[in-house]
């Protein structure tokens, strides 16, 4: 059994702690955070969040860490844009959607052997564009729009089409969308 501030917890305390945490934030949280607050390892957060997922709980890991998808809100409107741009832009079209209002959930790209592969973004702010940038750049790691010559979709969600349709209009003016 492991603690949780010195009180001892069963495994699956421990995972319904966690979804609690998930649940009261809007915020990814990274697993180094959940670790230390439930004072175990990295590793049994990753085990436990498998575990979640395998329960059904809508959990994704992004960039920023992790975050339970919350049931769509009603007045909240998505829409697919495709995208090419060279990596040196990705910073730029991230902050032109954002600046909008506009939330970037993901992205997803046509890949020849394994099809379409989609990852979850989570892009809601500029501190969200300049964290993904710093991790890409600390990592060294390839985007997926690498795979595709730069080619890529997004699927963006807002408040209203105005934000959204605002945000293309932003894209298009760069050259980005297809």
């Amino acid at each position: 059994m492991k603690t949780i501030r010195g009180k001892r917890i069963s495994g699956d305390e421990r995972r319904k702690s966690i979804l609690t945490l998930l649940e009261q934030t809007p915020d990814p949280l990274k697993g180094n955070e959940l670790a230390e607050k439930m004072n175990v390892s990295r590793q049994v957060i990753v085990q436990d969040i498998s575990l979640l997922k395998a329960e059904g709980q809508p959990i994704i890991a992004t960039s920023q860490g992790y975050l339970l998808l919350q049931k769509s809100k009603q007045d909240q409107i998505t829409k697919i844009v495709a995208c090419k741009h060279s990596i040196s832009e990705t910073e730029d079209e991230l902050n032109r959607i954002v600046d909008c209002g506009v939330t970037v959930l993901n992205v997803t790209v046509e890949h020849p052997l394994y099809g379409e592969i989609t990852r979850s973004l989570m892009v809601r702010n500029r501190s969200d564009v300049r964290h993904f940038v710093e991790n890409l750049q600390k990592t060294g790691a390839s985007l997926l729009s690498s795979l595709t010559d730069g080619v890529h979709i997004h699927e963006l969600e807002a408040s209203d089409l105005e934000k959204i349709n605002h945000a293309i209009r932003a894209l298009k003016k760069a050259g980005y969308l297809l």
